[in-house]
Parts: structure tokens; sequence; C-alpha cells
């Protein structure tokens, strides 16, 4: 678990690490510390046109039988997206290998150039466990469980923060877009704008953006809005989120904000060649909500084998009328007591019987060195337990709980076989679950059992039936309003969830936000000039305007 310092300690980075030579296969090398270079030393320009700066490397190291290791593409959703636009774009990753204390030169995989930011041991408790999963996920989530403040952690944030800001700019080439993601690197957009100011820069938060009376909380708020605006453009999941955001920089730096553009007041910067004048730029804010590969999904669902699959998962679960699915990482902000709540009250009710209906629940593990996810483990499956005891009979178990993930193929067929698929999240950026729950339902079949506190609510809504997660007893009757609906309904409602879903995937979600990224004009130019004076011929500031008035704004 993270170390926790005392709050009285006042910790210095420890600087970098160095790099050295481990190619792809070859064991990697063990790290020393040593100090970190001046930001001048980082400011030429590289070769990429477009870099993508995450935590993490699109590919994972993979061990063979026989000793051998390799680097293998990652499943995610940012991958799928991404692989094809960087493919042809000349295009480079920037991000952490998974491994602490290992380098990694420079290396070709999957068609893409990853650039390895190597972390110690020291980083990955503080920046990543601590900083990063310990203060701002619960934070960020509206406190569902209390955040931690530690100065060691804001540095060790600040420290590797740095090093990805440096390693992308060794990367971009003069003009670049560079893309930033997710909230373990809120600090990049302005420690990269210091260090290359030709640059475009955009940022995309994928989890929620919290309240201004809640993101007050944070100790360093300040710097943190501060190195968002180092991008020319700032992603949300919902038009809430950008909301939030808006407020929380007029009211903490006192910049001025008209619709979804932030002035940023200009300073003299030296990056590439010689020092810039100072000038103003913009910062537009918007949402984007992310989606999935659909198509892929549909495809997988459509397979003989899956169906197959999805037949024998209902005749293994003793072919109950109604099965109910909960696929989730194990994270307290999902909701997943709540519904286990609600369901083992239906059996306590007798409005459901163990014989007609069952639970499914897939909860992978996640963040297991965290103290809060290890206390949620223990009352998760402390509560199936009880249920399961008190109510499963030989053949029939009440709730069938599995802590470990699956392949995309049994996901598929475990979307086939669910009659309901059950989101309850206290508080989600998105949630692509739902999404792919619906992708899957090609035979129109399913009923979708969706939180309002989902980013996906914003766009299913209309097909899914809302809960409420925190109002057990409303929750049950949705519950039972799934489990009873007519086919003729299911169907109407299934057809306009696919609608959306197939549409709008992960893809046009890519497109989208690099689209707008790439019309930001070039930085220094005097189409950036005439915008920015443009900009202050319009309206009011945003200080005259309702919060309604933004929430509107973000959402055009």
């Amino acid at each position: 678990m993270p170390t926790r310092p005392s709050p009285s300690d006042n910790a210095t980075p420890l600087g970098d690490t160095p790099s050295g030579p481990a190619a792809p296969g070859h064991p990697p090398t063990a790290l020393t510390p040593r100090s970190a270079p001046s930001p001048s030393d980082l400011a030429e320009p590289g070769e990429y046109d477009l870099v993508v700066v995450a935590n993490r490397l699109p590919v994972d190291l993979t061990a063979a039988e026989d000793g051998s290791v390799s680097w293998k593409r990652s499943p995610g959703g940012l991958v799928t997206a991404l692989a094809p636009v960087m493919e042809g774009a000349d295009g480079a990753w920037v991000g952490w290998s998974g491994k602490a204390d290992v380098e990694h030169d420079p290396f070709d995989a999957s068609g893409i150039r990853c650039v390895p930011v190597t972390l110690t041991s020291d980083d990955v408790e503080q920046y990543y466990e601590g900083f990063s999963n310990d203060t701002l996920w619960p934070l960020y989530h509206d406190v569902i469980e209390a955040p931690s403040y530690h100065r060691q952690w804001w540095d060790a944030y600040r420290r590797v923060n740095h090093r990805f800001a440096r390693a992308a700019a060794a990367a971009a080439a003069h003009g670049a877009l560079v893309w930033v993601h997710d909230y373990q690197l809120q600090l990049v957009p302005a420690m990269l704008r210091t260090l290359r100011p030709d640059l475009r820069i955009g940022f995309f938060d994928h989890i929620p953006f919290p309240s201004l009376e809640i993101f007050s909380q944070l100790p360093w708020r300040t710097q943190i809005i501060e190195g968002l605006l180092g991008a020319d453009v700032i992603g949300f999941q919902r038009a809430g989120d950008a909301a939030n955001f808006l407020r929380v920089a007029r009211r903490l730096t006192g910049h001025t904000v008209r619709s979804r553009v932030i002035t940023v007041p200009g300073r003299s910067q030296r990056g590439a060649g010689d020092a810039k004048p100072a000038t103003d730029r913009l910062a537009h804010v918007q949402a984007f909500p992310i989606s999935i590969d659909s198509a892929r999904f549909d495809a997988l669902a459509r397979r003989p084998e899956v169906q197959e699959r999805a037949r024998e998962i209902r005749n293994e679960l003793g072919n109950p009328k109604v099965v109910m699915l909960g696929v989730d990482r194990l994270d307290y902000t999902k909701g997943i007591r709540h519904r286990i709540k609600a369901y083992g009250e239906l059996l306590a009710d007798g409005r459901i019987d163990v014989n007609d209906a069952t639970l499914v629940q897939v909860a992978s593990p996640s963040r297991e060195n965290v103290d809060a996810y290890q206390q949620l483990r223990e009352d998760v499956e402390g509560l199936v337990g009880r249920i399961n005891g008190d109510y499963g009979e030989i053949g029939h178990s009440a709730i069938n709980y599995m802590h470990h993930s699956y392949p995309p193929e049994e996901m598929a067929a475990l979307y086939l076989a669910a009659d309901v698929l059950l989101v309850t999240s206290l508080r989600d950026g998105m949630n692509l679950v739902a999404k792919e729950y619906v992708a899957a339902r090609s035979d129109e079949k399913g009923v979708l059992v969706l939180s309002e506190f989902t980013g996906a609510a914003d766009e299913l809504g209309k097909g899914a039936l809302l809960c409420n997660p925190h109002d057990i007893d409303g929750l049950k009757e949705i519950l039972m309003r799934a489990a009873q609906m007519e086919p003729r309904e299911m169907r109407r409602r299934m057809r306009r969830l696919r609608r959306v879903v197939m549409e709008h995937d992960v893809a046009a979600w890519a497109r989208s936000f690099l689209n707008t990224l790439e019309a930001v004009p070039e930085p220094g130019s005097a189409a950036a000039a005439r915008e920015v004076a443009a900009e202050s011929l319009e309206g009011p500031d945003a200080e005259t305007r309702t919060d309604a008035a933004l929430l509107e704004t973000a959402r055009a």
C-alpha cells in the first residue's frame, strides 16, 4: 500500500533516473536516481507529428514459456481508437511500461513508436498509488471515500509529470499535435508548453471533474488548473464536467471565460529556437464523450461459438428465467454494494425467487495495494456470502461472484446470456461496459439499467432504465421493471440504444478531438493572434453568466 508520510513531511524531489539500453526481448536494467536536467536540455524538436502521452504505453511486456519477453498490444479502447491514426500520421506514444525500476529504449511495436518513461518503485508508490489514486481519484469522484493529502506524494506527482513532459518534448516534431490523457498527467500540458511553445497541446480527462466546492479542498488546486490550462483543447466526458472546469478555472485563476473559451495570459517562454514574446492564447473547453469499438463487439457477439457459449452459461447457472449481470472493476465508485443490497432485499421480500433469477457479478481486481480497495473487497464478498447463505439452494446460487477478469470472447458471451445489465455507479466518467452490452445485443434483447451518475446516461438515458443507486427502494423497483419488461418495449429500447452506440464509436471520438485540436492556430502565428483578438470582442465575461449558462455552452 502507498506509504503515508506525516503531514509535516516536506519531501523534496529525488531526481530522475538515467536512460540506458534495454531492447525489447532483453532483460531490463536496474536504475539509480540522478538529478534532473534543465528544461532547455530537452527543448529541441523531435520527429513525430502526433504524440500521445498517457500513463501507460499501448503495449504490455509478456513473457513466454521459454523465458523470452515481447511486447503485445494492449486491448484497451484508447489503443484501439488511436492505433490506426498514429500508424498513418507518423505518431509516437509516451508512457510507462507498467514495470517499476526498469528502463527501455524507444522501440516499435504493433506499428506504433513507443517512448517509455521510467518509474521507480517510489514513483509508483507515491505518484501512482498515492497522489493519483488515493488523492485525485476519490476527490474527483465526489469524495465517496476520503482523499489523502500528503506533500511527499505531490512532490512525486510533479516530478513524474515533468519526466513525461520532457519525453514528449523530445519526441514531438516542430508544430506537432500532442494529446495528453487523464488525471495522472494534469501538470504535463503547462510543463510541455514551457518546454515547447510551438506545439498544439490537447488534454482529455477520462474521469469526472468535480464541482468547485469539492475541487477547492485540494491543497494544490491552483497548480492543477494552471497545469491543465497549458493545453489548447481540454476535453471532458460530460458537458457537466466541462462546466465544472470552466467555473473552477474562472474562480481560481481570474482568467476571462467566455462561452467555452478561457483566455490564458501569455508568458515569456523559451523553447525550441529563440525566445517567444509573451502573448495571450485561448484554451478551448468541450465535452467529447468517449465510446468503444462498436463494430468489433457486434461482430464478436455474432460468432456461432460465442452464442453457443452464452447458452452454456445459462445452463451452468441452472437455466433461470432472468439473469442479471454486473461487470465492474472492484472500485468503490461502481456502486457494487448498492446493487447487491437491492438484489438481496428483493430476495428477502419474496419478490424474486432464487430458482427463477440469479445475479452474476464480475468484479475484476483493482488497486489491491490501496487500503480502501482491500476493505471494499472484504465488504462485497461478505455481503455476497451472507445472501447466498440465506437464500441459495443446491444448484441455484442467489449471486454468482467472480473476482477476476475475462477475455473479450467470454465477456461477449456473458452479455448475450444476461437479460439485464446493471450499471449502478455512484460516479463514473462514462462507463464503457454499458456500451459494450448494447453493441453485443444485435438480437435487440436485453435491458440496460443505468445510473444517472454516469457519463453514459447523457447518451443512453432514453433507451436505458435510469436509476439513482443511493435510492435502494427505487433501485429495487427498477430491477423488477427490468426483469418483467415486455419483449416489445425491450426491443424498442434496445434499438434506440444501438443506434447511438453503433454510430458514435471510439474512432469517431478520436477524430472529433484531433480535428478540434488540429483546427487550433499554430502558436505565435498571426491566425492565433487574430483568434485572441476576436475572442476579446465577444460578449460579457462568464463571471456575469449563471452556472446554468456555462453548462448550456459546454453542452453545445
